[in-house]
């Protein structure tokens, strides 16, 4: 067992609710940026004449980004203190929404994308670190419940804030909204975190390692994105996904040899850690394969605008949110595996009824089951991965939850775009039905991996002491 004073006084900090909210908000907008600009996708794509892999890159140039440093971010905030990383992805964040919706071209754009996904990576693992070690025992679930409900919740509400936005002042104010947002949580942020820095920290950052991860997962995204065009089984596609394989490889290597490596691979093999990271990034996929076919499928095949069509997302918003909720309360009593294995259950059942019968309806509920589904996923996936780690891996635990959400994102949108592409192009509904097919059978196959990875431990077991081995 490993019992940290520090920890303890964090736990007790008179503002750890507030800064729990503050952070929930920060978070919010890190989460809403990969599902806000989905709504937006059409009118993007007309106004600055996107092809669609460019379309595909507006999401995946973020969330390749963000996951590609997450570790970094994670790192950093073990050996600087969590509030000046947190702050400095704050202020990076802000400042590159700005640039992204002033962007004229496809160039500004996802350069925009790229800087917006660096102020994240280095936020949110800063800020999902603050939560882990200010919180203990049974409010250390309820905290994680929440944070998964913002970034569940969130992410459906973004698609409906997007909608608002799109079709009132345009698309460039998915970006600026978080001008003034940033500002202000920065401003309240500087004033209420702890500002504490880690006993003995590291004498440098693994720059090459994270360029390793990021360039490896930069390439299988592009060997998906391209196979909606080039085919699955071409050369190309085989050769970039080789080039992937081989840098993953390289990164293994560079993680055992370097002196101050980004993480330690012994915690990803911890099965908790792993299960965590395997379900998050099912979780995430899931969902955003639920976005990009659905803005797509009502603004291109039924020709509604953008609010309607953000309107019709409340839903999934909603259920997602209850879907999380209700996760977070039962998972002590129900256990991580049950509620694991019925939640990518419930997301195949939702994905299955728009693949069988594919109309407006079917749509509306389809993806309100499936979100569900995904918001307990959320919270059996941080309460998995993060319940055993000491206080002083818990930036870099947090780092690699995180890494895997947002890979997540960008082979999701990599994958159904590529499936879906004839009728993001075309007028035919066999791509958006193709798309669902997938996703339905990959929550099922997913539910069967669960089932057998998934600790049958339960999470209320491990929180009054946190052990470093799990």
């Amino acid at each position: 067992m490993t019992h940290d004073p520090a920890a303890r006084q964090d736990a007790a900090h008179p503002l750890r609710w507030r800064i729990l909210g503050v952070l929930g908000v920060a978070q919010l907008m890190l989460i809403l940026d990969v599902t806000v600009v989905a709504i937006a996708l059409p009118n993007i794509e007309t106004d600055l004449d996107l092809g669609r892999q460019a379309v595909t890159w507006t999401v995946s140039a973020y969330t390749l980004t963000f996951g590609g440093l997450m570790l970094i971010g994670g790192r950093a905030a073990d050996l600087v203190g969590a509030k000046r990383v947190v702050l400095a992805g704050l202020l990076i964040f802000t400042a590159a929404s700005l640039a992204t919706g002033l962007a004229g071209s496809a160039a500004v754009l996802l350069g925009g994308r790229v800087a917006q996904g660096l102020g994240a990576a280095l936020l949110s693992p800063a800020a999902l670190s603050l939560v882990v070690s200010l919180f203990d025992g049974d409010e250390r679930n309820k905290a994680l419940g929440v944070w998964s409900a913002l970034g569940g919740g969130g992410a459906a509400l973004g698609v409906l804030l997007g909608g608002a936005l799109t079709a009132g002042p345009g698309w460039p104010w998915v970006f600026y909204v978080n001008v003034p947002i940033g500002v202000v949580i920065i401003a309240a942020l500087a004033r209420m975190l702890p500002d504490r820095r880690a006993a003995a920290p590291r004498p440098s950052l693994d720059v090459l390692g994270a360029l390793l991860v990021t360039a490896s997962s930069g390439s299988l995204i592009y060997a998906f994105v391209r196979a909606g065009d080039g085919g699955w089984l071409t050369a190309a596609t085989g050769v970039l996904i080789l080039l992937a394989a081989l840098g993953y490889l390289a990164f293994v290597v560079r993680q055992r040899t370097a002196r101050s490596p980004m993480m330690d691979l012994s915690l990803l093999v911890r099965r908790p850690v792993a299960t965590g990271t395997f379900l998050i990034l099912m979780a995430t996929a899931l969902m955003i394969a639920v976005f990009f076919l659905g803005t797509f499928y009502f603004q291109h095949a039924e020709d509604y605008g953008a609010l309607r069509t953000g309107l019709l997302f409340l839903p999934v918003a909603v259920a997602t949110m209850f879907g999380a909720d209700l996760t977070g309360r039962t998972i002590a009593k129900a256990g991580p595996r049950l509620l694991a294995v019925s939640g990518l259950l419930t997301a195949a059942v939702g994905m299955a009824l728009p693949a069988l019968v594919l109309n407006p309806v079917t749509a509306v509920i389809g993806t309100a089951i499936a979100g569900a589904g995904t918001g307990a996923m959320f919270v059996v996936a941080s309460a998995t991965a993060l319940g055993q780690v000491a206080p002083h891996e818990s930036g870099i635990a947090s780092g690699i939850v995180s890494t895997f959400h947002e890979f997540g994102a960008s082979i999701g949108a990599a994958v159904i775009s590529s499936v879906a592409a004839a009728s993001i192009t075309g007028d035919t509904l066999d791509g958006f039905t193709d798309g669902f097919v997938l996703a339905a059978i990959a929550a099922a196959v997913g539910a069967l991996a669960a089932a057998a990875l998934t600790p049958p431990r339960r999470p209320a077991a491990l929180d009054s002491d946190v052990r470093v081995n799990g």
